[in-house]
Protein backbone atom coordinates (compact mmCIF):
# COMPACT_ATOMS: atom_id res chain seq x y z
CA UNK A 1 0.00 0.00 0.00
CA UNK A 2 1.40 3.56 -0.88
CA UNK A 3 2.04 5.90 2.06
CA UNK A 4 3.16 9.33 1.68
CA UNK A 5 6.83 10.44 2.77
CA UNK A 6 6.19 13.82 5.08
CA UNK A 7 9.90 15.41 4.63
CA UNK A 8 10.23 15.70 0.85
CA UNK A 9 12.54 18.50 -0.88
CA UNK A 10 10.72 21.62 -1.89
CA UNK A 11 13.37 22.41 -4.63
CA UNK A 12 10.50 25.04 -6.99
CA UNK A 13 8.87 27.48 -4.85
CA UNK A 14 5.80 27.70 -6.71
CA UNK A 15 5.21 24.15 -6.88
CA UNK A 16 4.37 21.71 -3.84
CA UNK A 17 6.04 18.16 -4.79
CA UNK A 18 4.63 15.11 -2.45
CA UNK A 19 6.13 11.40 -2.40
CA UNK A 20 3.80 8.21 -2.20
CA UNK A 21 6.29 5.13 -2.28
CA UNK A 22 5.27 1.09 -1.96
CA UNK A 23 7.54 -1.85 -2.80
CA UNK A 24 6.20 -1.38 -6.35
CA UNK A 25 5.54 2.34 -6.95
CA UNK A 26 6.80 5.81 -6.26
CA UNK A 27 4.87 8.45 -6.87
CA UNK A 28 5.81 12.12 -7.07
CA UNK A 29 3.11 14.95 -7.76
CA UNK A 30 3.76 18.77 -8.40
CA UNK A 31 0.82 20.94 -7.30
CA UNK A 32 0.32 24.90 -7.49
CA UNK A 33 -0.11 26.79 -4.99
CA UNK A 34 -4.39 26.81 -5.44
CA UNK A 35 -3.47 23.02 -5.19
CA UNK A 36 -3.69 21.71 -8.75
CA UNK A 37 -1.86 18.88 -9.68
CA UNK A 38 0.40 20.01 -12.84
CA UNK A 39 2.71 17.38 -13.21
CA UNK A 40 2.77 13.74 -11.92
CA UNK A 41 5.50 10.87 -12.41
CA UNK A 42 4.60 7.40 -11.83
CA UNK A 43 7.48 4.72 -11.71
CA UNK A 44 6.29 1.16 -11.43
CA UNK A 45 7.74 -2.53 -11.69
CA UNK A 46 10.23 -1.18 -9.11
CA UNK A 47 11.32 -4.98 -8.90
CA UNK A 48 12.36 -4.45 -12.32
CA UNK A 49 12.11 -3.71 -15.37
CA UNK A 50 10.96 -0.29 -13.65
CA UNK A 51 9.21 1.99 -15.57
CA UNK A 52 7.90 5.58 -15.72
CA UNK A 53 4.69 7.11 -16.47
CA UNK A 54 5.13 11.04 -16.87
CA UNK A 55 1.86 12.99 -16.96
CA UNK A 56 2.43 17.01 -17.41
CA UNK A 57 -0.43 19.40 -17.82
CA UNK A 58 1.18 21.56 -20.59
CA UNK A 59 3.17 18.43 -22.50
CA UNK A 60 1.03 15.31 -21.95
CA UNK A 61 1.82 12.22 -21.28
CA UNK A 62 5.44 10.23 -21.22
CA UNK A 63 6.64 6.68 -20.75
CA UNK A 64 9.81 5.55 -20.26
CA UNK A 65 12.13 2.65 -19.13
CA UNK A 66 14.54 3.07 -16.11
CA UNK A 67 17.94 2.57 -16.56
CA UNK A 68 19.40 1.81 -13.33
CA UNK A 69 22.58 2.91 -14.46
CA UNK A 70 24.25 -1.06 -13.07
CA UNK A 71 24.24 -2.08 -16.33
CA UNK A 72 27.93 -1.45 -17.47
CA UNK A 73 29.93 -4.13 -16.10
CA UNK A 74 32.96 -2.57 -14.79
CA UNK A 75 31.84 0.51 -13.73
CA UNK A 76 30.73 2.46 -11.45
CA UNK A 77 27.22 2.98 -10.81
CA UNK A 78 25.90 5.33 -12.90
CA UNK A 79 23.47 7.73 -12.00
CA UNK A 80 19.71 6.02 -13.17
CA UNK A 81 18.11 7.95 -16.29
CA UNK A 82 15.00 7.71 -18.53
CA UNK A 83 15.03 6.25 -21.64
CA UNK A 84 12.03 5.78 -24.27
CA UNK A 85 9.95 3.02 -24.23
CA UNK A 86 6.59 3.09 -26.26
CA UNK A 87 4.58 -0.09 -24.30
CA UNK A 88 2.05 0.83 -21.33
CA UNK A 89 0.00 -1.35 -20.48
CA UNK A 90 -2.51 1.65 -18.91
CA UNK A 91 -5.40 -0.93 -17.66
CA UNK A 92 -3.27 -3.47 -15.76
CA UNK A 93 -0.97 -0.42 -14.45
CA UNK A 94 -3.91 1.73 -13.60
CA UNK A 95 -5.24 -1.59 -11.91
CA UNK A 96 -2.65 -2.16 -9.64
CA UNK A 97 -2.35 1.66 -9.08
CA UNK A 98 -6.27 1.75 -7.25
CA UNK A 99 -5.38 -0.73 -5.04
CA UNK A 100 -2.12 0.32 -3.52
CA UNK A 101 -3.83 3.74 -3.53
CA UNK A 102 -6.10 3.15 -1.48
CA UNK A 103 -4.85 4.53 1.71
CA UNK A 104 -3.45 8.00 0.30
CA UNK A 105 -5.21 11.36 -0.45
CA UNK A 106 -8.03 10.12 -2.26
CA UNK A 107 -8.08 13.47 -4.65
CA UNK A 108 -4.50 12.56 -5.99
CA UNK A 109 -5.33 8.70 -6.05
CA UNK A 110 -8.59 9.51 -8.03
CA UNK A 111 -6.69 12.13 -10.04
CA UNK A 112 -3.34 9.74 -10.97
CA UNK A 113 -5.75 6.86 -11.77
CA UNK A 114 -7.97 8.70 -14.03
CA UNK A 115 -5.39 9.97 -16.35
CA UNK A 116 -3.67 6.66 -16.37
CA UNK A 117 -7.14 4.95 -18.03
CA UNK A 118 -7.32 7.87 -20.18
CA UNK A 119 -3.32 7.34 -21.24
CA UNK A 120 -2.55 9.02 -24.65
CA UNK A 121 0.56 8.96 -26.73
CA UNK A 122 1.68 12.06 -27.93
Amino acid sequence: MLHEINKVNQSMPELWRRWFCDDNFDLFVWQNRQGEIVRFELSYAKAGPEHSIVWDKYKGYAHHRVDDGESQSGRYKMTPILLSDGVFQAQSVAEQFKRAGQQIDPAVAQFVHYHLLHYSKN
